[in-house]
């Protein structure tokens, strides 16, 4: 397959190579005869390749070693050198230069130039004919033309088809690396005689992790002739007594060993080009052709460049990718928060869940696992099976999703229900107890096609251990068994999304919580002390109304009468406070009731002046514990506290946007700085308001008088004719809820549907509603409960609603159907009259088919 080269670095390649029957400083020092090499340190040679040296530079090999560099190469030449050295920016750079005259004569020679520990690598080529071809402008053409394909698969075919054109080999390839090191070709151009080699694998052991690493290093490797005997680099080492590393050197021939895997592949020249995205090795460009072929420098370097901008186009077209699938991650996150409802658990949201990402994900069986409560759909383990299952997943990280193929492989009792379920992706969303959600998938066999038996990548030579390559390399299919289709990385990326959109609503389901539980600490707390101050209210002022209702010679009969009518009126001022009272009242009558409770009968000293508006219960009690602080405070210490003091009372809206309360006091004791203390009337008046509803208080203490101004939001006064003047705490009739009553059933298995469902049939009537998604849970509660209408569902998954309606007409209670689809011909005979609802259905469809 590809060219499986080796690091050169002597010192170590000597141990792995020592038991050939070569000596391994030969097979390291041969160079391809197409080309020389030359190693200098400062202008002195220092190192050299034997033999082919001479007709490159014109020396002796013998005589070379210890002389200037000037006495070989000419001073251009040196100059051009020193010129590309000045360039190398990084230790794995290298330099090349095209068309060099090394002496005075015409010839000309490509050169490549680099770094190697304290010495200077220079390896030499003829330069040959040149072609004119403009490579630059050829290349950038090719990509160009890859660049406007849509997908990563259509990136590679092309990819390889331009490679092999701008070569001239008879096979190219694009071979991509997995996870596990295997290689995969996942595309071709090849001559039509050829057999191809598409879709075929190799195992790890033919490109070994010391050569993929190279390959970082060393873009472009080349054998132009599998069958060159190349020459001995004399000497092996530096001055230092270090090795000669040739990683870089693309002359620098490779090992037997993989001379002689091309020999058993029938190649007799290769190359190859990495694939580099981000900093790691993706795959390759591998190259063969079946009679030795020699690439000249100019075209060795256009395929390079070719390589590299391929990296760079690859890596736009899968970040395109990704965008796209962080776009459908957003879209299913988005989804998800639009349908879970607020402070709904994970639990109670279950089958919104499953609808989201049932047309984005593929699986055959889902498990929900809840604070205890196992939930399943499709094909999955038993409940028992999967409480043994999640003890394991408990042992996996709770911070990201967990994916298998092969629930076996890594759980060794998953076998016993690997009859249904074999591959899952695990959801966690929550940390402490664990929760899951988890899809399942069934077995998929599959066959995997490998470029000769995976088991034997090599075997054993006649020479003892010495390795030898494998020789077959026809197409060998295995079947893989337990295993499921597997997750691919969109999938993956979009569970991840959905994980934490989980995480996200448990997060704010648990935030409601706090918040409710804060609220009503607050409320408890707020309840507490209103009514310790009531009491003490109540008391002082019963205690007043008894010190000031007395009359000289009044008898104990008026006196009574006096003190019963006031502690009545007061009586009815609190009862407007503590009710339960749910139709909107009139706010001017609560104004005039709490006023009695203080005034008796002379409530001319309090004005109220504008339209009267009828408040919701929800406000309603609310401004009457302000009014009735007010009034109090007034009684106590203001205006009403004598007998010339008064109160003005100002209802208004401001164009309908907000309701305004205005309370001026006048006659009372005269205020000469505001109260330092600020008791829990005050409070009261000043928080109530914009607590619970969203209003604003505005506070003066005035000479005169306290003064103050309320703002309520308009969506706590009911619409209507504004002028109510004179109403008695009338009430709103409220709409006709319809022929309904009792508890209804709603059988449902979209829990959005059913909760509309739900609403309609409370504004019809229904005292209570009950929802179930499956046929068991409804027959429970046909059952328990006294049903008196129900609304079923036709299909519930894998089931239909008709054994909860057998149960219903047994019991003679009313029931309609509802269904999505166009007719009712999936039921049995004997409903074929019961009355349908077609999906969407409204308030008013329900209302017409009721009995």
């Amino acid at each position: 397959m590809p060219d499986n080269q080796e690091n050169n670095d002597i010192s170590e390649m000597q141990v792995d190579l020592s038991n050939c029957d070569r000596e391994p400083i030969h097979i390291l020092g041969r160079v391809q005869s197409f080309g020389a090499l030359l190693s200098v340190s400062t202008d002195w040679i220092v190192n050299h390749a034997s033999e082919n040296i001479d007709e490159f530079i014109g020396a002796k090999v013998q005589d070379l070693i210890g002389r200037p560099l000037v006495q070989c190469l000419s001073e251009a030449a040196i100059h051009t050198i020193r010129g590309r050295l000045q360039m190398l920016s990084t230790a794995d750079s290298v330099e090349r230069v095209f068309g060099v005259k090394l002496h005075d004569d015409i010839s000309l020679f490509d050169l490549a130039i680099h770094y190697s520990g304290r010495s200077i690598i220079i390896e030499i080529e003829h330069h040959g004919v040149r072609d004119k071809t403009d490579y630059a402008s050829y290349v950038r053409a090719l990509i160009d033309r890859i660049g406007r394909v849509d997908s990563v698969s259509r990136v590679c075919e092309l990819g390889a088809r331009q490679m092999r054109m701008l070569v001239g080999f008879d096979r190219a390839m694009v071979y991509k690396f997995d996870t596990d090191g295997t290689g995969i070709v996942i595309a071709e151009s090849a001559s039509l005689d050829l057999e191809s080699y598409l879709g075929l694998r190799y195992p790890a052991s033919d490109i070994p992790r010391q050569a993929r690493d190279l390959y970082k290093r060393n873009l472009l490797r080349i054998i132009s002739d599998v069958n060159d005997n190349g020459h001995p680099v004399v000497p092996t080492r530096n001055p230092q007594g270090e090795p000669l590393d040739l990683s870089l050197s693309v002359t620098r021939a490779v090992s037997p060993i993989h001379l002689e895997y091309l020999r058993n592949m029938g190649v007799e020249a290769s190359m190859s080009v990495s694939i580099i995205r981000r900093g790691e090795l993706w795959g390759l460009f591998a190259c063969h052709n079946y009679t030795p072929r020699v690439l000249p420098y100019e075209t060795r370097t256009a395929a390079e460049l070719f390589g590299q901008l391929f990296s760079f186009v690859l890596d736009q077209k899968d970040s395109d990718m990704v965008r796209a699938e962080e776009a459908k991650a957003q879209q299913l996150h988005d989804q998800l928060l639009a349908q879970l409802a607020e402070g709904s658990s994970v639990a109670e949201s279950f089958e919104a869940i499953i609808a989201a990402i049932d047309t984005l994900v593929p699986y055959d069986g889902v498990v929900g696992w809840m604070d205890g409560e196992f939930v399943s759909r499709g094909y999955t383990p038993t409940q028992a099976e999967f409480i043994e299952l999640a003890r394991f997943l408990n042992t996996t990280t709770a911070s990201t999703i967990y994916h298998t193929e092969s629930i076996p492989d890594v759980y060794q009792k998953g076998a016993d229900f690997s009859d249904r379920s074999v591959g899952m992706l695990v959801l966690p969303v929550s940390r402490t107890p664990r929760d899951y959600i988890v899809l399942f998938r069934r077995e998929i066999l599959r066959t995997v096609n490998w470029a000769g038996n995976p088991e034997k990548p090599v075997e054993l030579g006649p020479n003892g251990v010495r390795l030898t390559p494998r020789k077959s390399f026809e197409a060998w299919q295995e079947t893989v068994r337990n295993h499921s289709s597997p997750w691919t990385r969109t999938e993956l990326k979009l569970a991840e999304s959905l994980r934490m959109t989980l995480l996200e609503v448990v997060l704010r389901m648990t935030d409601t919580v706090n918040k409710e539980r804060a609220r009503a600490q607050e409320s408890q707390e707020f309840l507490i002390a209103e009514l310790n101050h009531r009491v003490r209210n109540i008391l002082n002022l019963i205690r007043s109304l008894i010190t000031q209702s007395h009359v000289e010679g009044q008898s104990v009969a008026d006196f009574t009468k006096v003190i019963g009518g006031r502690i009545e009126a007061l009586a009815r001022a609190h009862d407007q406070i503590t009710e339960e009272n749910w139709s909107p009242s009139s706010l001017r009558e609560m104004i005039k009731t709490e006023g009695e409770g203080y005034l008796g009968n002379v409530p001319d000293r309090i004005e109220i002046k504008g339209d009267d508006v009828l408040l919701h219960p929800r406000a309603f009690t609310t401004v009457a514990l302000v009014i009735h602080e007010l009034m109090t405070n007034s009684a106590k210490y203001g205006a009403l506290s004598k007998s010339g003091g008064s109160i003005t009372i100002c209802l208004d809206t401001k164009k309908h946007e907000v309701l305004g309360i205005s309370w001026e006091e006048k006659g009372g004791p005269e205020i000469t700085e505001p109260p330092k203390r600020r008791g829990f009337g005050t409070t009261v008046i000043e928080r109530s308001i914009p607590y619970d509803l969203e209003g604003t208080v505005d506070l003066h203490f005035a000479p005169s008088g306290v003064s103050v101004r309320f703002e309520i939001p308009m969506t706590f006064v009911v619409e209507g004719n504004a002028d109510i003047k004179g109403l008695s705490n009338k009430k709103i009739a409220p709409q006709s809820a319809g022929t309904l009553s009792g508890d209804v059933l709603v059988v449902e298995d979209n829990m959005i549907i059913a909760l509309d469902a739900e609403d309609c049939l409370m504004q019809l009537g229904a005292s209570k509603v009950h929802l179930s998604a499956s046929v068991s849970k409804a027959l429970n509660l046909i059952e328990k409960v006294a049903i008196t209408f129900a609304l079923l569902d036709m299909n519930l998954g894998e089931q239909t609603s008709e054994p909860v309606a057998e149960a219903l007409r047994e019991q003679g209670i009313p029931f309609v159907f509802a269904t999505g689809y166009g007719d009712t011909s999936h039921l049995s005979g004997a409903f074929e009259n019961v009355k349908t609802l077609k999906k969407p259905y409204s308030k008013e469809d329900i209302a017409a088919v009721l009995p």
